[in-house]
């Protein structure tokens, strides 16, 4: 055996220099979408509620967020969550979103796995059960339930912010694809919603239409920023922009209720059903009576990952009848990281090639 290869044997830790940022994470995926959760190593935010710190990390360390999304460390899909202090004692904790194009309001697939990781952690006191947690979330305060059988959580269910209807069966023109019918809704985040059966578009929603899932859905998406000037939030300015379009279709599998594809930020593919874009969906299907509280839908992603929807109850909120909307899936654990980040490598705050 060669006296490199013993080496190699012998010496499997580097320890950077102590100029370099070290910043450790757990990856996650909840139904194929990632989530990397920083736990360590990323500087303090300051603030005194979930928008303030959202607001400080983007105006100070929005280079961190490239760093960890971005290439070579992440990709164009990547998302990822910072935990926060709660915005008040009867809270457990906040959390920021991360992904491409910057900082979103809500992000149910994070907390199906931040809730999970909770259990796995240790963070919480587990027990045999319903485990609840209540997570502060920049568009409000979101209730969790871990539900945990023999010591592992086998599933994860959430109550999401009052979701509504803003409007139904719009139409805007886009290039390339004509006159477009769509929902607007919020479920958390605004989202354009696409019922594939009211508009002839020439692709489907599996995974070989992808490219065509990402241009028209950002088509989509900027026609609709351009023309609608409703996409307001009605206590919240910062929460005031349309975040994605989401495609709706038929499963191909008769046991699942429907299928969702959502483009979201700088053209990324959910790769789970979304549940924001579900939270909005069950208000849209309440509008429409199409589902009732006690009722349930399941709701297929692009990668055949489903969670369930249903509804809580429902109550004002300022002008708009909103739903308090549940979303289950399950989330696992994909590894362990520590990212070291160089200052004189010239591409430490990361790139994108799509």
């Amino acid at each position: 055996m060669s006296n490199t290869y013993q080496n190699i044997l012998r010496q499997i830790e580097f320890n950077p220099p102590a100029a370099w940022l070290q910043i450790k994470t757990i990856d996650m995926h909840t139904g194929g979408e990632p989530l990397r959760v920083i736990v360590s190593g990323f500087p303090e935010l300051k603030g005194n509620s979930v928008l303030e710190y959202r607001r400080y990390c983007k105006e100070n360390y929005d280079h961190l967020r490239t760093a960890l999304m971005f290439e070579p460390r992440g990709h164009a899909d990547m998302y990822g969550c910072i935990l926060v202090p709660p915005n008040d004692e009867e809270g457990d904790f906040g959390i920021l979103f991360l992904h491409n194009e910057g900082y979103s309001t809500m992000c149910g697939h994070a907390i199906i796995a931040i809730t999970t990781l909770a259990v796995e952690m240790d963070w919480i006191e587990v027990k045999e059960g319903d485990n609840e947690l209540k997570i502060d979330a920049p568009c409000g305060r979101i209730t969790a339930f871990a539900h945990v059988k023999n010591g592992k959580v086998t599933g994860v269910r959430f109550h999401c912010v009052p979701s509504f209807v803003v409007g139904l069966d719009r139409t805007v023109e886009v290039k390339g694809l004509g006159k477009v019918t769509y929902d607007l809704a919020y479920g958390g985040a605004f989202y354009a919603y696409v019922d594939m059966k009211k508009n002839n578009f020439d692709f489907d929603l599996s995974s070989d239409s992808y490219r065509f899932l990402i241009s028209s859905g950002m088509d989509i998406k900027q026609a609709v920023i351009q023309q609608d000037p409703e996409i307001e939030h009605p206590f919240e300015e910062d929460l005031s922009f349309l975040y994605g379009t989401i495609f709706i279709g038929d499963s191909d599998k008769p046991e699942i209720d429907s299928k969702n594809v959502c483009i979201f930020a700088e053209g990324e593919v959910d790769r789970c059903p979304t549940g924001s874009g579900v939270s909005g969906r069950m208000a849209i299907h309440k509008t429409r009576n199409e589902i009732d509280l006690g009722e349930t839908m399941t709701i297929e992603s692009i990668t055949s990952s489903v969670f369930e929807g249903s509804i809580v109850y429902e109550e004002d909120y300022g002008p708009f009848k909103a739903v308090i909307p549940q979303v289950e899936g399950t989330a696992q654990i994909t590894g362990m990281h520590t990212f070291c980040i160089d200052p004189n490598d010239p591409m430490k705050n990361g790139f994108i090639l799509r």
